[in-house]
């Protein structure tokens, strides 16, 4: 507690209790001058009471009601903003004020009716209302409030990081690159937040002077520690965390299965190719020679799916859990998995040497890869060994270890020549092929970015795609033969406006795409062969990307173009998609395969469903995108100052966003920096264009660039471009601070966020 000033000679100063004591006699109608002269505080000591006030304003004891004055902690204004927190059948509705000081337990206010329109508030609205002190048949003090007008419907939440300034005020960061400004917390609003934490906050009411202020709702960890850098996107997008208690009781609950009534596979030689990393494994693949003397050359393909929809089933606990997540989220230090690890690392990861229950789908292959026949069937299976991508990939190029030696003749081979057999009804089929590099982060022990390196691109991985494709195809047919509800993955033709686009840029570089003809995908890998090898690679693959739809789920099939197939649906990845398990179910329905099939309930929702599923792949990969931008961010404060090969991949009138070729970390180049020429964006050309013909920058283009901002926080990278002169940086300096129309900081573009930003495409 501050210490107390002392009472200068001749003047009466009150007591801190005193102050607080008269303030609750007196709500909402004393000031400086009332307590003044109530205390015959005169003279010099006013200016003493003036800083005993401020004291007792700064540790939350006494408040201050809007044009009234000073109240004390525990006394209600005349006019206050509630918060609904109970609404019984029969009796009135029960309020709180939103702000309260820390530590001091807030009264119960009974709403009463007022003339206040529109509908009736909920749990969790703020109220407006207009409050009066009253005494209850005990004696006892309550409140009482008429609504004036409602408000917001709950309040806005913000997720920052606390940052105390030199004067000792708290203030939060805001994590969103998109937020205007700081916050300011005041010290009865800090729950106990320290400096450099993570907090989830609620903003205030009111139009204070200055900045609007925010009270901390929940401390989420100290942003010192690199592993909650993906804290800040998890709880930025909600994504949900802890399992409820009893779907976590029913996981716990789960046993393995009996053979039954399943078909034995045990005896064939399934593996599972997985990362080094893999925590989970749902997928398991066997091959072998059709042994029918009717197809020649052909092969005989097994998928085993861990058989999720056994032990999860509709209307449970776990099943609305895995629901609500809608899929696994994937981060550089940790995974947010859909399913409870008792199910998602055990009884349903397909683990060597280890029974378990799966749907298999056999499938028979001609010689040149193109699907005859399948079969769906429930099983048990023990998988032989759980071998990962690179070991594989070197059994197959003759380097053999321990484990491999014994699988290449009678496992790795006949897949091989499996794949190569399909590989060749893909090549007629003609897919979309575009080349989206992606990079792997690699964390030490400490938690901080050790390396940052290219995803390898291996046959090995080819081989699991292609076969995984194969059996997603399968059970979209499978699914419409038993006329089954399916929830397929359908990835739409590029819109009109896309198009339009695309052929504006390609006109640009003396490239002609006749517009009104319905493009294939092999239309646009002819676009991309062409230019492979010119300067304008880069840019047509960025501006070809950019042109596709994003794939969804949707319970009516469109096809899916990317793909080049005209039905799909996702069935090979139950533990981390929830899509997968509907499908699932559908096939045990359709085809009778024993317990935990779809229900009727669930059947009229899959419109629903498809529509809250995609939001949820999409809100996963916003998170993994932004907490992969922050470990960048995080790992390239130590290289402000340093220069780097980059290829700009957007341009907008306000700057260039470029990639850094080593990293793949991106950020923004303001325009203001680019030099004293004036600019032009040429938006067909993907292009800033300077009245010196010689200032052009395009989409692809490469460039040397130096950092620097680096902000962890948001994941904001700011660059210039070199120039190579030893005034280097005072010239972006002072471009920075020019002030103008070009450029504006402290936007979303001033903090390195590329809104075209190269991504994903999760067909």
């Amino acid at each position: 507690m501050a210490k107390r000033p002392s009472k200068p000679s001749g003047a009466q100063l009150p007591t801190k209790e005193e102050i607080a004591r008269f303030l609750a006699e007196h709500p909402g109608k004393a000031g400086k001058r009332e307590i003044a002269r109530a205390f015959g505080v005169t003279g010099d000591a006013r200016i003493e009471l003036k800083r005993l006030l401020a004291e007792m304003k700064t540790e939350g004891t006494i408040g201050r009601e809007r044009r009234k004055g000073l109240v004390a902690a525990g006394a209600l204004p005349s006019v206050a903003v509630l918060e609904v927190i109970a609404v019984p059948d029969d009796g009135e509705m029960q309020a709180r004020p939103v702000q309260w000081p820390d530590g001091l337990q807030a009264p119960g206010i009974d709403v009463m009716p007022g003339r206040h329109a529109g509908p009736a508030p909920t749990v969790g609205d703020r109220i407006l209302a207009r409050i009066e002190r009253v005494e209850d048949n005990d004696g006892q003090a309550r409140y009482q409030a008429k609504v004036i007008r409602a408000l917001s419907r709950q309040a806005d939440r913000v997720l920052g990081l606390v940052r105390f300034e030199k004067s000792g005020e708290a203030r939060l960061v805001p994590t969103d690159r998109r937020a205007k400004g700081d916050f300011r917390i005041e010290a009865a609003d800090l729950n106990g937040a320290r400096d450099g934490e993570l907090v989830w906050t609620e903003t205030l009411p009111g139009r204070p002077m200055g900045l609007p202020k925010v009270r901390v709702r929940e401390r989420l960890g100290d942003l010192g520690d690199a592993k909650s850098i993906s804290l800040i996107a998890i709880h930025g997008h909600g994504i949900p965390v802890a399992f409820p208690p009893e779907a976590v009781r029913e996981a716990k609950k789960a046993k393995p299965v009996a053979l039954g009534k399943r078909e034995d596979l045990r005896p064939l030689p399934l593996i599972t190719i997985d990362p080094a990393d893999a925590r989970d494994h749902d997928d398991a693949v066997f091959a072998e020679p059709d042994p029918d003397p009717k197809n020649p050359g052909g092969h005989h393909v097994i998928v085993a799916i861990a058989d999720v929809a056994h032990y999860v089933r509709p209307g449970s606990a776990l099943d609305r859990a895995a629901k609500e997540r809608g899929n696994s989220a994937y981060f550089p230090d940790r995974v947010v998995p859909m399913l409870p690890e008792e199910l998602s690392t055990d009884l349903c990861s397909l683990i060597e040497g280890h029974d378990r229950a799966a749907l298999a789908v056999h499938m028979w292959l001609d010689a040149k890869g193109n699907k005859i026949r399948h079969k769906f069937r429930r099983a048990l299976i023990r998988i032989a060994a759980g071998v990962h991508y690179t070991q594989a990939q070197d059994a197959i190029e003759g380097r053999t270890d321990e484990m491999t030696a014994g699988l290449l003749e009678p496992v790795l081979k006949p897949l091989w020549a499996a794949w190569n057999a399909v590989m060749v009804a893909r090549a007629k089929r003609e897919p979309l092929e575009i080349d989206a590099p992606e990079r792997v982060i690699r964390l030490g022990p400490s938690g901080h970015v050790e390396s940052i390196v290219p995803r390898q691109r291996l046959d090995a991985h080819r081989v699991i795609e292609e076969f995984m494709i194969l059996a997603n195809v399968a059970a979209a047919e499978e699914l419409e033969a038993k006329r089954q509800p399916c929830m397929y993955r359908v990835h739409d033709q590029p819109t009109r406006t896309k198009l339009d686009a695309l052929a504006e840029f390609l006109r640009t570089i003396d490239i002609r795409l006749a517009k009104g003809q319905v493009l294939r995908p092999r239309q646009f890998n002819g676009i991309l062969a062409r230019t492979a090898d010119g300067p304008h690679a880069r840019a047509v693959s960025e501006i070809v990307l950019r042109s596709q739809a994003q794939a969804v789920y949707s319970p009516e099939n469109i096809g899916h173009f990317g793909l080049a197939l005209t039905r799909y649906a996702h069935f090979t990845s139950p533990i981390r998609r929830y899509a997968d398990i509907l499908v699932h179910r559908a096939l045990i329905r359709g085809g009778k395969l024993g317990t935990g099939g779809l229900s009727d309930d669930e059947v009229p929702l899959f419109e629903e469903t498809a529509e809250h599923i995609s939001t949820t792949e999409r809100r996963a990969m916003a998170a993994e995108r932004e907490s992969t931008d922050r470990y960048l961010a995080a790992y390239m404060q130590d290289h402000v100052g340093a220069r780097f090969g980059a290829r700009v991949n957007g341009v907008t009138r306000f700057g260039l966003f470029i990639t850094l070729d080593e990293t793949g970390a991106s950020g923004l180049i303001p325009i203001s920096s680019l030099g004293n020429d004036y600019f032009r964006h040429d938006e067909a050309a993907h292009a800033l264009v300077g009245r010196n013909p010689k200032n052009r920058y395009t989409l692809g283009d490469a460039v040397t660039v130096v950092l620097r901002e680096a902000t962890p926080i948001t994941g904001g990278l700011v660059f210039a471009l070199a120039r190579g002169g030893e005034d280097e940086d005072d010239d972006f300096e002072a471009a920075m601070s020019r002030p103008g129309p070009r450029f504006r900081r402290g936007g979303g573009a001033a903090r390195g966020r590329a809104p075209l930003k190269k991504s994903r495409k999760r067909f």
